[in-house]
């Protein structure tokens, strides 16, 4: 009988240290889900931003009054809406368009920030989009972070390599490579 008596006090003590079930449970203006196995997918296409010509794809909204000084352009910021392709083709298959802004945040040496939203408009992955924010180090090889997603991407996270495939010193405009892998 004082084995039960040690066993019941030992059990209310656990009870008493430890959260019960009950103190689980979800609010009533929540939803509990269960995870499910992710899935892993790598995109490749080409970024063409033209900044140049009758039709450029991105455009200057806003500088500092010393950006013409600076040999990097610091301070300038474009907004962009440029086509994405199958191949460095600009006539290759549209598979979406990158939307967003990019500017010069390096003083020293090229470095832009970018806050892009790649949407795709081809196959499956229509209507559905990545998000990248992350530092650009323009003409190197490069990789940022992917930070979310919708549709079929929806809570993606994961990371883009760049690659610039042609650059025009001249003009600015540029054909970019991009291998993203995400996870979602």
């Amino acid at each position: 009988m004082a084995k039960l008596g040690v066993v019941v006090v030992i059990f209310s003590l656990v009870a008493a240290i430890f959260p019960r079930a009950q103190s689980l449970k979800v609010e009533s203006w929540a939803t509990r889900l269960e995870s499910r196995k992710e899935t892993v997918t790598n995109l490749q296409f080409y970024f063409h931003d033209t900044v140049s010509g009758k039709n450029p794809s991105a455009v200057r909204v806003a500088q500092a009054t010393d950006t013409e000084k600076s040999p990097t352009l610091f301070g300038l910021v474009l907004m962009a809406d440029d086509p994405l392709t199958e191949t460095p083709n600009p006539n290759s298959k549209l598979v979406g368009r990158a939307q967003g802004l990019y500017g010069s945040a390096g003083q020293q040496e090229l470095a832009l920030i970018m806050a892009m939203n790649f949407g795709f408009t081809d196959g499956i992955y229509n209507g559905s989009c990545i998000s990248l924010l992350g530092r650009n180090t323009g003409l190197h090889l490069r990789e940022m972070p992917i930070v979310g997603g919708t549709g079929l991407f929806r809570l993606a996270r994961g990371y883009a390599i760049a690659q610039t495939h042609w650059f025009d010193p001249t003009t600015g405009d540029a054909i970019v490579g991009y291998n993203v892998t995400v996870v979602h």
